[in-house]
């Protein structure tokens, strides 16, 4: 019956929830927490962890609360000896067969296994444990897989068909000697993985993790030959202070400049300028197609998760793509061209580090279509994650620093520039500059029909007197959909964003870390998302292409959006790769 209610206790506590509600929904609206491990909500539910038993009246035995519906009238006690006992029991069994090297592990501290291991009081060597032999797959350029440290809780490869529709990773074999890995137990970097990190995102121990660049990056701060030159990704001012405790969706952009000028970076710039570029370049690439019947709909190149997925899925649709490199990129192009030559620096004596929130960025560093002269135009790529591993390291205590501003020629962005970190950011970005373009008239500056954090939006723009068709995806299972759409003929748009993370970027593999209990009932992308759309709109500069750096990069530099020299330095192209 539709919107029936059910009458419960949870802990003799009353609740009353819709019908087909859990007992883990209907404890949290008790204020009870019921401890998961497999758990994550909209995306795995399959209770095979046993962490979240619970007794229930008519039931016989313990109960899953992840999968157990509720029933009229029905009583659930949580805490009682027997289920305390059988979570430590499951916990001692599922030490048996997991590397205890706690102390070097990425997640100690931050682990969802310790946290209950250390609540239930566990005697970690109760049952002999085996050998841990399992290859450790460190092949690929952004993640680390110890299966000697997986639980088989079955998160990662659920993220991965699931909200990415890929499906490179599964679970192989059966019983003591089932573990995830790729089709024929192939290594991460021979699979068409895209790099996202979503699976890292979600695995509650340290089994898949973000490979590291921080000791390159110590290394460079050390030797006297190199200036070192950082820049930060506009959502990131978003997530650090998360590392820190601070509340979700804390602005710390002030802390997080004089934080890394304290590591030993000898200038620190916005990147949020090169987001800016990014759309005076694809707002000027857009409007080329569109008067001049160039390949339609264009879609946004800015995510590297999203490219490699056409790549290996779509290469047909290589052309549609944007050929703007990201704002890293353009940043690391802009450092050692323009600003070595202003500054008479030799391009070979900078290291550039770009701070992102992505995986995928990693590898990106590594395309040598992107390469100029044999180098690269970023040095390394340091993910939100490991920025705040390397301020703690440091000694620094970040909550105390006072706010400081970045170094010039690189400080003033748009506000266009920061919501660049938020699904439909790209999008709105664009549109405020073309509309611009096409209708020297038009102020408009919000274009609310593309914000929010859903899966897909669309809209309908006229401009100019040209009716501008957009759509915007996150999550890549959705970016499939919005492709076979247009591959069907029941879609057609002229300009699509497309963002490989759900959210986008504020959800990116490489943000920090949040615990189950966030994560599964605090919207994290909507908060973080929030924080970029409030500097938005505090700031006077709403459009990209009204940033004095825009002038003086065009004036001093590149003449024109789109020019040779812009083309040269700025755009790129892409490669068709096996799936």
């Amino acid at each position: 019956m539709e919107n029936q209610m059910i009458h419960c206790k949870i802990n003799g506590i009353p609740v009353e929830v819709p019908a087909g509600s859990t007992i883990l929904e209907a404890a949290k609206k008790a204020n009870v927490e019921i401890p998961t491990l497999c758990y994550l909500k909209d995306i795995n539910c399959i209770g095979a962890c046993r962490i979240c038993v619970v007794e229930a009246t008519g039931a016989r035995g313990l109960v899953a609360a992840c999968t157990h519906p509720v029933s009229e009238g029905m009583e659930v006690q949580t805490n009682t000896p027997k289920v305390r006992k059988s979570r430590k029991t499951t916990l001692e069994l599922l030490l048996s067969n997991h590397n205890k090297k706690c102390l070097s592990c990425e997640r100690a501290e931050n682990c969802e296994l310790q946290k209950l291991c250390t609540a239930y009081g566990v005697d970690e060597d109760k049952f002999q444990h085996e050998e841990m032999t399992k290859e450790i797959d460190d092949s690929s350029a952004y993640i680390v897989r110890d299966n000697n440290k997986c639980i088989n809780c079955g998160r990662c490869t659920a993220v991965c068909k699931k909200v990415q529709g890929v499906s490179v990773i599964g679970s192989i074999q059966r019983g003591f000697n089932a573990h995830v890995g790729c089709a024929f137990d192939k290594p991460l970097a021979e699979s068409p993985c895209v790099g996202c990190g979503q699976c890292a995102v979600v695995c509650p121990v340290g089994a898949l993790t973000i490979k590291s660049s921080e000791q390159a990056v110590w290394d460079a701060i050390a030797d006297e030959t190199k200036k070192v030159v950082f820049f930060t990704a506009p959502s990131v001012r978003a997530q650090l202070g998360e590392a820190f405790g601070m509340p979700v969706g804390t602005n710390v952009e002030g802390k997080m400049v004089g934080a890394i000028r304290r590591l030993g970076a000898d200038e620190v710039f916005n990147m949020d300028v090169t987001a800016d570029l990014t759309i005076v370049e694809e707002a000027n690439e857009l409007i080329e197609r569109i008067q001049n019947g160039g390949t339609l709909p264009m879609f946004t190149s800015c995510c590297p998760g999203w490219v490699k997925f056409c790549e290996h899925y779509y290469p047909d649709f290589l052309p549609h793509l944007s050929s703007c490199k990201s704002p890293q990129q353009m940043f690391g192009a802009v450092i050692k061209s323009y600003y070595a030559q202003k500054n008479n620096i030799d391009p070979k004596d900078l290291f550039v580090v770009s701070v992102i929130p992505c995986s995928a960025k990693k590898f990106e560093v590594t395309r040598e279509e992107q390469f100029r002269n044999g180098m690269e135009d970023v040095d390394v790529a340091l993910t939100t994650r490991e920025l705040g591993r390397m301020i703690k390291k440091a000694g620094i205590i970040f909550t105390d620093l006072e706010d400081e501003k970045f170094d010039d020629p690189f400080e003033i962005a748009s506000g266009a520039g920061a919501i660049f970190g938020a699904t439909g950011g790209v999008m709105e970005a664009a549109l405020r500059t073309a509309a611009v373009k096409l209708d020297g008239e038009c102020k408009a500056i919000d274009f609310k029909e593309v914000r929010g954090t859903e899966g897909i939006k669309e809209a309908t723009y006229t401009v100019g007197g040209v009716e501008v068709k957009v759509a915007v995806a996150s999550g890549l299972a959705n970016a499939r959909a919005i492709v076979d759409g247009i591959i069907s003929g029941e879609k057609d748009y002229n300009f699509v964003e497309i963002m490989a993370c759900p959210g986008g970027c504020i959800n990116g593999g490489g943000q920090p870390v949040v615990s189950d209990s966030v994560r599964n009932y605090v919207d994290l992308k909507a908060e973080r998302a929030k924080a970029l759309y409030d500097a938005d709109s505090a700031n006077e500069l709403r459009k990209s292409h009204e940033s004095p750096v825009m002038k003086l990069l065009y004036d001093e530099y590149f003449e024109k959006p789109g020019s040779h020299k812009a083309h040269e330095l700025l755009h790129t192209t892409y490669v068709k790769r096996g799936k």
